[in-house]
């Protein structure tokens, strides 16, 4: 099943039961390895093993696993990944991930697997119900980060006018977004709280805008209901989460019911690996999720530990039967704290704190505390009034937090992914 750029498909695809949509990635999986190997010398020696065409996706599970540090592994200090298919001549686009988890790790796309983004893209818009005549302002400094540059293009090949807002500060965006008319904002869940927090400052309206959506990525915000609802009040409009990868994709998009993030399955094979014994994870089980890309060939990722941790529901009510994502990424792997014995993620923190409307922002330390580890939170609080939010995290974690106010507008902005959490141990 060939896919297709037509919404009609795309919700066809969704609506697939079990087996169905298991051919269907089976095809698109022979697919991808008859087109990559043996050019590709990275999954040729990987895969090596492996007997084509594969029979069923249950032999997937005993594939080796992908780690981001092999594909930066670049020999002689190369500038680009260990695994591309083609030579260089055939790569027409260049980009970077945004370098939170390491060093950045350069990944190149050829023509074919550029229109494959825009595509699947359009999963995403989908959600956002983006018609022809929206106006989208993009409020992003346009680097090598994948995510913008593919947002903009699904956006026009869909009809969209794009608004790029690259170079200005935050007023400056504001004000371009009434004067162009915008209907739509995508920037990430920090950022839109930050726009309306300067829109405040300065008397500025930003709920009379007309802006109706705001699709976000970045943070895992936008699938946290606190956040997604402060987002939402701060501009009265919708939020619409989305998650991606400069190495992988643009893999999910939001749930029609607020609920989380679907996986695309159509264009991704997603294995679920439990936090805690590392098998294949039950139905509701904090887990790694596990991603092949089906359709992207120059620069393949089979079997890539994304180091995203999800919770996943392969029943959830309603037509669309890709896998959901209770809550959408709930953490990542490298930032889950053990703190005297209790797993903390900082997004579980962020969902606490926005649940007061009081508190402005945030920033989160561990620390030693003599032989043992300990966590501090700093708050902007209108109220300063730290004992009542180390009352309620001590209820929501069962652990002793050091909340400490600090003055108004002392905290750092974010307008990419927000590093609110420092580990000083």
């Amino acid at each position: 099943m060939k896919p297709s750029s037509s919404s009609e498909a795309r919700r066809r695809l969704e609506r697939l039961d079990g087996a169905a949509l298991a051919r269907h990635q089976l095809a698109r999986l022979n697919g991808l390895l008859e087109a990559i190997l043996p050019h590709n010398g990275f999954y040729a020696a990987k895969l090596a093993a492996v007997s084509r065409p594969v029979k069923s996706l249950e032999e997937v599970a005993s594939w080796p696993l992908t780690y981001k540090e092999e594909l930066s592994d670049v020999p002689h200090g190369g500038p680009v990944a260990t695994h591309l298919t083609y030579p260089l001549e055939q790569y027409v686009r260049f980009h970077r991930t945004s370098g939170t988890q390491g060093r950045p790790l350069v990944v190149l796309d050829t023509a074919k697997d550029w229109q494959w983004w825009i595509d699947t893209w359009q999963f995403v818009l989908d959600a956002a119900q983006i018609v022809p005549g929206d106006r989208v302002l993009m409020a992003f400094s346009f680097g090598p980060f994948i995510g913008f540059w593919s947002a903009c293009d699904a956006l026009a090949a869909r009809g969209a006018m794009v608004v790029p807002a690259g170079g200005m500060h935050t007023l400056q965006r504001l004000e371009l977004a009434q004067s162009c008319g915008a209907t739509v904002l995508c920037c990430t869940p920090s950022y839109a709280l930050h726009l309306a927090e300067v829109a405040a400052q300065n008397q500025f309206d930003c709920r009379g805008l007309g802006i109706r959506c705001l699709i976000v990525a970045g943070e895992p915000g936008g699938s946290l209901p606190a956040t997604r609802d402060r987002i939402e009040h701060s501009w009265n409009a919708r939020v619409v989460d989305h998650a991606g990868a400069t190495e992988v994709g643009p893999w999910g998009y939001a749930d029609a019911a607020g609920r989380g993030l679907h996986v695309v399955e159509s264009e991704f094979l997603a294995e679920f690996l439990s936090v805690e014994t590392g098998q294949p994870a039950g139905e509701h089980e904090l887990s790694e999720l596990v991603i092949t890309s089906l359709g992207r060939y120059g620069s393949p990722v089979i079997r890539y530990r994304t180091g995203d941790l999800v919770r996943p529901r392969w029943n959830s009510p309603g037509e669309n039967r890709f896998v959901l994502l209770e809550g959408g990424v709930v953490g990542r792997a490298d930032d889950m704290l053990v703190i005297r014995g209790v797993n903390v993620f900082p997004s579980s923190v962020e969902q606490m704190l926005h649940s007061f409307p009081e508190v402005v922002e945030y920033r989160i330390t561990a620390f030693k505390s003599g032989q043992l580890d300990a966590l501090r939170v700093e708050v902007e609080d209108r109220l300063d009034q730290p004992e009542r939010i180390a009352r309620e995290l001590q209820v929501r974690l069962g652990l002793a937090v050091d909340v400490r106010c600090v003055p108004l507008g002392s905290l750092p902005r974010f307008e990419g992914k927000g590093r609110r959490f420092l580990d000083q141990r």
